[in-house]
């Protein structure tokens, strides 16, 4: 994964992706030859319901699980046929992730959260850049116990960001918040998509969420249903929901 990445190559394609958990009569087809292209920098929402696929997707193209079968690339790197090793160097150069659960630890601050991830980048951010350009400048010295959700989310995202990853995957990130706090987390994610350059993928199922993405790619039954191109975005802070 040492060459520069050919940023005219779509940052990820798949080919006939599937994934089936189990065996026999209890084997459930979780993706069914899934056919896509993700242009790199673009926010694009995964949406649909729970069990239709799209989580499944994610841990796919984030190499925390690998395809039953297709192909699957990363620029011109084919994930789909990678070792374990060579998966984890690609997850530690290129990938960030935030979930539902925060996973910050109790016993660290803010600032201390993020720095676990900047011990282990090549090319890190400052810990208090990363934690600006959330919007947590002034709250880096603080415990997770002393943020609200929505704060401890974005501390999450910084963490994710400051190793200047080329992808961030985002699963569900705004489910355990209220509106008024998920459009703040949203705000977040759009601006380290236009400000970093990077690839987000957000996997919801909160509808209004698509109004913000460049992409919108429906999922059912573990098939892509339809895929939205939108030319005008809105701003996160004008979503309704």
């Amino acid at each position: 994964m040492s060459k520069p990445l050919d940023y005219r190559l779509p940052a990820f394609r798949t080919r006939d992706l599937t994934r089936v958990y189990g065996e026999g009569a209890a084997a459930v087809q979780a993706l069914r030859g899934v056919n896509l292209e993700i242009p790199a920098g673009e926010l694009v929402v995964l949406l649909g319901p729970s069990g239709s696929g799209k989580s499944t997707l994610l841990n796919l193209l984030g190499g925390l699980d690998r395809a039953s079968s297709g192909q699957l690339w990363f620029f011109d790197r084919e994930l789909s046929a990678m070792n374990e090793a060579q998966l984890t160097r690609y997850r530690r150069h290129h990938v960030g992730f935030v979930f539902q659960s925060y996973n910050l630890m109790p016993s660290l601050t803010a600032r201390e959260n993020v720095e676990l991830v900047t011990e282990l980048a090549a090319e890190p951010m400052a810990a208090e850049a990363a934690l600006a350009l959330v919007g947590l400048a002034e709250r880096g010295h603080h415990f997770p116990a002393q943020l609200s959700g929505g704060e401890q989310q974005r501390v999450a995202i910084a963490r994710a960001i400051a190793k200047r990853p080329t992808v961030l995957f985002c699963d569900e990130p705004t489910g355990a918040l209220d509106s008024h706090t998920g459009r703040v987390v949203l705000r977040a994610l759009q601006d380290v998509n236009r400000q970093l350059d990077t690839t987000v993928l957000i996997v919801t199922h909160a509808a209004a969420t698509a109004a913000m993405a460049h992409r919108v790619i429906h999922f059912a039954d573990g098939r892509i249903r339809e895929v939205e191109i939108h030319d005008h975005r809105l701003d996160a802070e004008a979503i309704e929901w």
